[in-house]
């Protein structure tokens, strides 16, 4: 999946596959978590945030199931 560069303290950067509805996000320190069931808008949303880091942990983190992959 191919990720794309955002302006964030914690995030390095954001991946999304509209047909799976899954949302990748590397972070800063490296981890990578995968999100399942993550609607285009909200992906839209993340993505135009002033602040992705706040929106991630307000609209996402604790709303979809993750699996960690690296």
């Amino acid at each position: 999946m191919e990720r794309k560069r955002v302006n964030s303290s914690r995030i390095r950067a954001v991946g999304y596959d509209p047909k799976s509805q899954l949302l990748e996000i590397e972070f800063t320190d490296g981890k990578l978590v995968q999100y399942r069931g993550v609607s285009p808008e909200v992906h839209r949303q993340l993505m135009a945030a002033p602040s992705p880091t706040s929106f991630f942990e307000d609209k996402v983190d604790e709303s979809y199931s993750s699996n960690r992959i690296k």
